[in-house]
């Protein structure tokens, strides 16, 4: 038996209680080294205007967070961060001071106090997406990304076998990955390393651009990219080219939108870190103009050459991301819109499943939180994506939501670092006094189980507060509350 344990952390510092930027679009990385040490990112500006923008840092397992500037080239656009080895910290941004120039950055090991070290940089380059692992002793890493330096948008990857080491480039080289390109690819480049050398990148390839429609593909490289063809190693038995189509021609709701937010290139891919046969893949489509987004998720057992079907689907549902823990949980992470009697509202949802979906899965509602068109600046306005991440047994996720404070809009409790009064639903100026207006912040959460014996009983004591656990009931003793860790 095993008792669920859920945390919820608003990640705005509370020395930032007066700001009300449109925080959205979070990715997160937690240290596989060391648990307690967590980077996220948002479009978060320097709140002093300064050249560096700024990445969230935890150091003590997600509780508080602060800001250091570190990312050249000021507030960054889309951005994405991995941990590797020895705390080294992987980027790939779209700086804020040139349109579409990416970069790929690295500090190792991580420092909060110095500018990360550039070690790719090309133009026209859009949404870059970071996934890492270690093996053999180096960090290979690889940077999903839309490429459109040579004039349509095409998918790529670039990828280095030991980034951790060596001068720029670090080893990184570009591959493209669609042998079909007709028109574009859009801009959601997702790869998915496996620590034996076997890398999953999912992408979605049109086929017609009035409406648009798109394969949904899956490209193999079972070297880490080091082939003399890299991501070739997966072929469709339908047309025998590179990659296979898992959906074909499937319509793709490009830049409509539902509850503020822009629809048209979600997706996600998570290989089973026990056993890289095993892959997940998620994608949103939509019928026609003005339809909603409906998400859906497919397995491959057999290294991606053939998929199921929808093992789940969420429709009016965005900002999808997957992860497999090592003993098997599936999750995933998105973000639906609801109409209620007030008008829209965005629901973040966790599945977690033992079996997959075999059985219906836990749904865990993290946050259920208000569309406000006065917190609505640019898009995306909650994100073009979130993030999930597992590290062995374990959950660990952010996501971006409207931060009215009202413990009825966070299931599972919430904890803010910046000034709020639970009591009033206000938000509160670094003075605690002057009121703020809502805006978009990104959240932290952490779900894992912990293991209960129920022959025994569990006495804690913390101070003068003490809960006892007699058969999974708990029988308080003082009337303060306690977690039962």
């Amino acid at each position: 038996m095993s008792e669920r344990r859920i945390r919820v952390v608003n990640m705005i510092p509370k020395s930032l209680s007066g700001e009300t930027n449109q925080d959205s679009e979070p990715q997160l990385t937690v240290n596989p080294e060391d648990h307690r040490m967590m980077i996220g990112t948002a479009f978060t500006p320097d709140p002093g205007g300064g050249p560096l923008g700024p990445v969230y840092a935890s150091f003590d397992g997600g509780n508080t967070w602060t800001l250091d500037l570190i990312v050249p080239g000021g507030e960054p656009n889309d951005q994405s961060v991995r941990f590797g080895s020895g705390s080294a910290l992987y980027a790939g941004v779209l700086r804020g001071d040139v349109f579409l120039r990416m970069n790929v950055l690295r500090s190792a090991p991580y420092s909060g106090s110095t500018a990360m070290q550039t070690i790719v940089q090309r133009d026209s380059i859009d949404q870059p997406y970071v996934a890492a692992t270690h093996s053999h002793g180096r960090d290979r890493v690889f940077v999903g990304n839309n490429d459109g330096s040579s004039g349509s948008y095409h998918g790529s990857v670039e990828h280095s076998s030991d980034a951790r080491n060596g001068v720029p480039p670090a080893g990184f080289s570009q591959s493209i990955i669609d042998p079909r390109l007709t028109i574009r690819d859009s801009p959601s480049i997702r790869p998915a390393p496996h620590r034996d050398g076997t890398v999953y990148v999912a992408y979605f390839s049109w086929r017609t651009s009035g409406p648009v429609t798109a394969d949904v593909v899956v490209a193999r490289d079972d070297h880490f990219g080091g082939g003399g063809t890299p991501f070739a190693d997966l072929i469709d038995t339908g047309d025998g080219k590179a990659g296979v189509r898992v959906a074909l021609s499937v319509p793709i709701p490009w830049f409509f939108y539902v509850a503020n937010e822009r629809l048209g290139s979600c997706l996600s891919v998570a290989v089973d870190p026990e056993n890289s046969d095993v892959v997940y893949l998620a994608w949103g489509d939509g019928s026609s103009a003005g339809s909603q987004q409906t998400l859906h998720v497919r397995r491959s057992t057999d290294r991606g050459a053939t998929w199921s079907g929808d093992l789940f689907s969420a429709t009016n549902a965005t900002n999808a991301a997957l992860a497999i823990t090592t003993d098997r949980k599936v999750g995933f992470l998105y973000q639906q819109a609801v109409a209620t009697g007030g008008g829209q509202r965005w629901e973040t949802h966790v599945q977690v499943t033992h079996d997959a979906w075999a059985t219906p899965a836990e749904d865990i509602v993290l946050a259920n939180t208000p569309v406000d068109n006065a917190t609505y600046v640019y898009d995306p306005y909650i994100g073009d994506y979130d993030d999930l991440q597992a590290l062995g047994h374990e959950f660990y996720g952010i996501f971006s939501a409207h931060n009215f404070p009202d413990k009825g809009n966070f299931p599972h409790g919430v904890h803010y670092q910046r000034n709020a009064n639970f009591g009033t639903n206000t938000l509160l100026d670094v003075n605690d006094i002057t009121v703020v207006n809502p805006s978009i912040d990104p959240f932290f959460f952490h779900i894992h189980w912990r293991e209960l014996d129920e022959k025994k009983e569990h006495l804690r004591h913390e101070g003068n507060r003490r809960v006892i656990l007699r058969g999974f009931k708990y029988e308080r003793v003082e009337i303060d509350e306690i977690e039962l860790k």
